[in-house]
């Protein structure tokens, strides 16, 4: 177990990347990353808002999180990449336009060394919003 010396929380992995201070918004969560990746973040932050004007912003699991009735999507800056937190669907639902990108359960990587696609990230968002709607509607 690693402790962190500023925080004092402990991790299994030793220099574990993280945050001492709790984030209580987006804002604050993006003026704390690197200069170089503040635009990108914000860039999709606004490309969520136009996609989903409806959903109020917050942080969730430490990262900047869109909520409309429940999380949309969550993202979070790592040293080589933006993940994006859509949910588990998405995989399938956008299978072939997320051929080039490392995805994982529920998790899209965008590689900081590559143009971010706005176009897939609001398509992405739109049907979040719509798969949340259609769920509120049969409750």
């Amino acid at each position: 177990m690693w402790k962190c010396p500023k925080c004092g929380r402990e991790f299994k992995n030793e220099e574990q990347n993280h945050y001492c201070v709790k984030m209580t918004g987006i804002d604050e969560y993006i003026a704390a990353q690197p200069e170089d990746v503040r635009p990108l973040l914000q860039s999709i932050r606004e490309t969520i808002r136009a996609a989903a004007p409806e959903a109020t912003e917050k942080i969730s699991w430490q990262m900047p999180t869109f909520w409309q009735g429940k999380n949309l999507i969550h993202f979070a800056a790592f040293k080589n990449h933006i993940g994006l937190y859509p949910g588990g669907e998405i995989a399938f639902e956008f299978k072939e336009r997320l051929a080039g990108y490392k995805t994982g359960k529920g998790s899209i990587r965008l590689p900081l060394d590559k143009p971010i696609d706005h176009e897939l990230i609001a398509d992405i968002v739109r049907w979040r919003v719509e798969q949340t709607v259609k769920r509120n509607d049969t409750l």
